[in-house]
């Protein structure tokens, strides 16, 4: 015979089920994540899906890989994917034109990028004449360039060339062919660089106060189902942590997606860019000075409008201050 208390504890049960555990029992949600570039820039999204933290958070995730920015801002836009890291002039720039795009979050201090250069080039002027390779036109490796042009006298497509070349392994590869005698190259390809008999002509975490990899997605998406957007939201911030926790699985997936075989530059990459992510990656306001002087160059009328017009703090400050950040470094 069964006890009429059963019933009392089956809800009880049911009530202390973690929310985890309810998203991992319903059908998970697809989601299309646009990412601009396979690079260390945008290893959290490979390595939140490696280690199924969307699964925990009812998320299947589906990163796009496109090229640049300028591009994954489209596909934003049009709806292709609903969230990316695109880069801050390029959502400031649509927004001007007419788009609800935002930005979520800022999970980096600055770019860890380097113009690298053949060896005749020593100082800005020796640009002059040349070609650099960027991804593409709006990308950030385009505003990187053209911005720390502009602050070392240097007019860009006037003194010097812009090439679009999608991939950091093809500017790689178009700078030793001597098709480019500058490449945007972002961690580790700069140091294969290096290697090879090139140099650092600009450094852009340490010349440029550029808050970076942006989570971004559309004001529409969020009043559709802000619900989503929020689970995203968790398991990208526990990927950070867990990124950080878990150095091992970090460099799995490091020498996977940048297709490396070299543990030692799979160690420094894992230690560097777990030391520079931000645990909490509130949209950074006063950093985003230099987008501001960038988009003016072409839209003067970005200074009539208020950074907040192009951020949504929101999601940040409620897992910030509900403790489920604090929690996740705990462990």
């Amino acid at each position: 015979m069964i006890s009429k208390r059963w019933p009392l504890v089956i809800f009880m049960a049911i009530l202390f089920v973690s929310p985890s555990l309810f998203a991992q029992s319903r059908a998970l949600k697809k989601v299309q994540v646009g990412v601009p570039a396979i690079s260390m820039g945008n290893i959290i999204i490979y390595f939140s899906k490696e280690a199924k933290i969307f699964e925990k958070y009812g998320l299947d995730v589906d990163p796009v890989a496109v090229a640049g920015s300028g591009i994954a801002s489209k596909a934003l836009i049009s709806g292709s994917v609903l969230i990316s890291p695109i880069a801050t002039p390029t959502v400031m720039t649509a927004v001007l034109a007419g788009s609800d795009m935002v930005i979520l979050a800022h999970t980096m201090p600055g770019v860890i990028q380097s113009l690298m250069v053949r060896p005749e080039i020593k100082r800005d002027e020796d640009l002059k004449g040349k070609t650099i390779g960027v991804t593409t036109f709006g990308s950030l490796t385009d505003f990187l360039v053209k911005y720390l042009a502009r602050q070392k006298k240097l007019v860009p497509d006037k003194d010097f060339a812009l090439l679009q070349i999608g991939t950091d392994s093809d500017r790689f590869v178009a700078l030793q062919q001597g098709r480019i005698q500058g490449a945007t190259l972002s961690h580790p390809n700069f140091i294969f660089a290096q290697r090879a008999g090139f140099h650092v002509l600009w450094d852009f975490f340490r010349d440029v106060d550029y808050p970076w990899s942006e989570i971004a997605t559309t004001r529409t998406q969020i009043k559709q189902d802000r619900d989503l957007v929020m689970r995203y939201m968790r398991a990208h911030i526990e990927g950070i942590a867990r990124f950080k926790q878990e150095p091992e699985l970090a460099k799995k997936v490091i020498k996977k997606m940048l297709r490396l075989d070299d543990d030692s530059l799979a160690q420094e990459s894992w230690e560097l860019f777990a030391k520079h992510r931000i645990a909490a990656p509130y949209p950074n306001i006063k950093g985003m000075k230099t987008s501001y002087e960038y988009v003016a160059a072409t839209r003067p009328d970005v200074y009539k409008h208020k950074p907040e017009e192009f951020i949504d703090s929101s999601f940040v400050e409620e897992l910030d201050k509900s403790g489920f950040i604090k929690k996740l470094y705990e462990k």
